[in-house]
């Protein structure tokens, strides 16, 4: 099953896609919502792809998952009718439809921690899918890659799922995304100054909590109660108007006004459902609001676990005291460095 004892790869397929954070009209991305506006940040750590292509009588298996982050190897078998193993990575190379073509390993890993609710499982699906696309004879545009990892999710794995994640890993950057029909969206990049990009960049922390996100029951209401009350109802323009502060504080380079969009939006998810702050990230924000912080999201959806980005003040000594305290109040508290990225997917390869 190791191809290491075999030839050299033929060609090895490398590609790159951010995480996101700070999705601000979060829950507006989805089927239930009908229509949606979400701000959000494209950050590394990335995901990472990388496939060595081999001759085809080099080695018996056809396909080789190497999920790196899981220390698992193992044959896949694009015949299976389920996929028990790693269900994501499985199913997108199904999609994907070059079994039998080629014989090759794929590799993935990435930094960012798993269950972090910072669209981790997007950036996979979305680099897997760029590296693949690579062995066909054409290639996907940003849109299409999100459209087919967001398909992947919910029409194969039949999984709650909206559109954002997908867009963000693609595209890239500071976004403003509308998505006017479900699951079709425009996404508008977010141009600003050097000055302004370095000192967002410098300000954003992102608090890991330790622990994989998990309230499949909490966020099962949720979308029970949205559904009910329909696109336009107030609790989901309340997140709407949130993209729309973000996207405008960031144009005026306005941190104050970013940091208030994202606190509002924090509000927003408890009004959907309390269970939707952890204690653990009320005790991240308590602390966070000690240090004269200006705002804070709960990444994603919300609910036990995940992560919370942070927007600080101007003083970089404040920032670490900050994350600091942070760190010695629980041990499963953990900073996670991040960089503003300026790319969504990035795919190349080489001989090897």
């Amino acid at each position: 099953m190791d191809n290491s004892n075999n030839k050299e790869p033929l060609r090895i397929v490398n590609s790159v896609a951010p995480i996101r954070i700070c999705d601000n009209g979060g829950w507006t991305d989805t089927w239930f919502a009908g229509y949606g506006k979400i701000f959000n940040i494209g950050v590394y750590p990335f995901a990472e792809v990388q496939i060595e292509v081999y001759p085809k009588d080099s080695v018996r298996e056809n396909i080789i998952i190497n999920a790196e982050n899981f220390g698992e190897k193992y044959v896949m078998h694009p015949e299976a009718l389920d996929w028990d193993r790693h269900p994501l990575l499985e199913a997108a190379i199904k999609r994907m439809n070059i079994s039998g073509k080629y014989t090759f390993q794929v590799t993935i890993f990435s930094e960012a921690p798993s269950g972090a609710s910072t669209g981790t499982s997007a950036a996979v699906t979305v680099a897997l899918i760029g590296a693949l696309d690579r062995l066909t004879p054409g290639r996907l545009t940003p849109h299409e890659v999100a459209y087919t990892a967001h398909s992947v999710e919910v029409d194969m794995l039949n999984l709650q799922c909206g559109i954002q994640d997908q867009l963000c890993s693609a595209f890239g950057g500071i976004n403003y995304i509308e998505m006017f029909k479900y699951p079709r969206a425009s996404v508008s990049q977010i141009t600003v100054s050097n000055s302004t990009w370095w000192e967002l960049e410098r300000r954003l922390v992102l608090i890991y909590l330790g622990k994989s996100h998990s309230s499949s029951k909490i966020h099962e209401s949720v979308i029970r109660e949205l559904e009910n009350l329909g696109p336009d109802c107030k609790k989901l323009n309340d997140l709407r108007e949130t993209a729309e502060k973000s996207r405008d504080a960031v144009y005026a380079g306005d941190f104050i006004s970013l940091g208030k969009a994202m606190a509002d939006n924090t509000d927003a998810q408890s009004r959907l459902h309390l269970g939707l702050i952890s204690e653990d990230a009320r005790r991240v924000i308590e602390i966070a609001r000690e240090h004269g912080t200006l705002g804070w999201k709960i990444n994603g959806a919300g609910g036990e676990g995940g992560s919370v980005t942070i927007l600080c003040g101007s003083l970089s000594h404040a920032k670490r005291a900050m994350i600091r305290e942070i760190e010695q109040e629980n041990p499963l508290f953990r900073n996670i460095p991040l960089y503003l990225s300026r790319y969504g997917l990035r795919t190349w390869d080489r001989d090897r």
